[in-house]
């Protein structure tokens, strides 16, 4: 079996979770058939392109191909990327003759799957990372692009063989948001974690590098700036912590210039200090390797760092530290695995592997509660006779937007639930440990890869 994994995102060029499920579900797959990565960017050194701890394998063959660049000239900025991945999608035709089965990921290469369907008959699985009807802040983002962008999405899900959802969370959200879509098309197959590479590292020369107060517990974001990850809502959070809690940013990689200068904005406010000069739009550009702000759960990138521990005219301390530089995998791994508490804020999330990231580095986690994020995280108060591994915040969403009805409450509910494991370290520390448990019970890829090749092999008996 020759499978096809469209993708916009693979090492080097990751940025989110659809790129770094993809990479590790084509290293699995790998081990059992023959896998094509097709991607977006420049051909990178090839040394990049596989761990140095992971043996190459013959059966994985990675592609990279970028858009028409004629597409998008004279165009505006902000639809440039739906064009372009309309480019590439008709491109890529020229290599997809010969597989089995064709799998995308993510709206950007939908349409891949859609046209080798129609011009090959080659079976078409589509995995939902997230739903365009859902995100409609992308508008912000792309502009009336947004709308070509929802096309592309549609048109494949409408026409997808099989649609595998991340959670049964989001195969809800299918079925809200596209209702003429076959129940029976739908299959739930999890995300997954590398438990060998994510576990608890004792090590803290991350710590020590980039100013974090090992001294001090501190509450840990690891996320892009934008309005889906919710980080805002934790900046708003920290006047309502312990005075001099010690929070820990690794965020950059701005959706919009306007979500940039908010951002900006409140910490600076909280820290009086001046950002303004530290933080700009630099949001990745389809089809060509992301600029240096990119951050992602793997790697951390921004422009030159900063930290910031003062207080405000009140008196109360507000100690923050943004990382705004690469930070490597490795250096990731210590941070999630030294905080006190992880905090996931966003306010959707169709899965949502940074918490399988913390939680396998044993740190308990405060989460909203949504999408996946609830067939993730087990919270406190609702945890029955499993071991909770965390706080799950609910809140009220505008169906608009998913954003909250009542953002000062979300934000003061997550303050609340942060504190309280700052002040119980046993019940955090037994929180992590559950958490590290779940992880291995139900998240290993390889699970998850046979589950996926289990589809593929009923779709090629039809």
């Amino acid at each position: 079996m020759r499978v096809g994994l469209m993708t916009r995102e693979y090492p080097p060029y990751v940025y989110g979770g659809a790129g770094v499920h993809v990479e590790y579900l084509s290293r699995e797959l790998a081990k059992f058939i023959e896998v094509e990565v097709h991607a977006w960017g420049e051909v990178p050194p090839a040394d990049s392109l596989h761990d140095a701890e992971l043996p190459h394998n013959p059966n994985l063959h990675v592609y990279f191909n970028q858009p028409w660049p004629m597409i998008s000239n004279g165009t505006q900025a902000k639809f440039k990327g739906a064009l372009e991945a309309l480019s590439l999608n008709l491109l890529q035709q020229l290599h997809l003759e010969k597989l089995d089965v064709i799998h995308t990921h993510t709206w950007y290469v939908s349409m891949a799957g859609f046209l080798a369907k129609k011009l090959y008959n080659i079976p078409f699985v589509l995995t939902t990372h997230s739903l365009e009807p859902l995100r409609a802040w992308k508008a912000e983002q792309l502009g009336s692009g947004y709308a070509l962008s929802s096309w592309m999405e549609r048109t494949a899900i409408l026409e997808a063989d099989a649609i595998i959802a991340v959670s049964n969370g989001t195969k809800a959200d299918i079925q809200k948001a596209y209702p003429d879509v076959d129940p029976a098309r739908i299959h739930v197959i999890y995300n997954g974690i590398d438990l060998n590479q994510y576990q608890y590292n004792p090590s803290t020369d991350a710590l020590d590098k980039y100013g974090v107060d090992k001294t001090k517990p501190y509450v840990l974001f690891v996320g892009r700036i934008t309005r889906q990850k919710g980080v805002t809502h934790l900046v708003d959070a920290i006047p309502h912590l312990p005075p001099g809690t010690q929070v820990v940013l690794c965020a950059g990689a701005p959706d919009t210039p306007e979500i940039a200068a908010e951002m900006r904005n409140k910490v600076q406010a909280l820290t009086n200090v001046d950002v303004s000069a530290a933080l700009h739009d630099e949001t990745p550009d389809p089809g060509t390797k992301p600029p240096a702000t990119t951050v992602d759960s793997d790697n951390v990138h921004n422009p030159p760092g900063h930290a910031a521990a003062t207080g405000d005219a009140t008196g109360r301390g507000h100690n923050i530290v943004w990382i705004e530089q690469m930070v490597s995998k490795e250096e990731a791994i210590q941070l999630y695995s030294h905080c006190a508490v992880f905090c996931c804020p966003s306010v959707y999330e169709p899965f949502g592997i940074i918490n399988l990231e913390a939680m396998a580095c044993k740190a308990p986690v405060v989460a909203s509660a949504t999408g996946g994020i609830l067939e993730v995280v087990i919270d406190e108060s609702n945890s029955g006779d499993k071991t909770p591994t965390g706080h799950l915040i609910h809140f009220e969403t505008d169906p608009a937007t998913s954003f909250p009805t009542n953002p000062q409450k979300f934000s003061k509910d997550l303050a609340t639930r942060i504190t309280e494991l700052l002040a119980d370290p046993a019940k955090a520390k037994a929180m992590g440990e559950a958490g590290r448990k779940r992880v291995e019970e139900h998240f290993s890829w390889t699970a998850i890869a046979q589950q996926t090749i289990d589809l593929y092999q009923s779709l090629i008996r039809k």
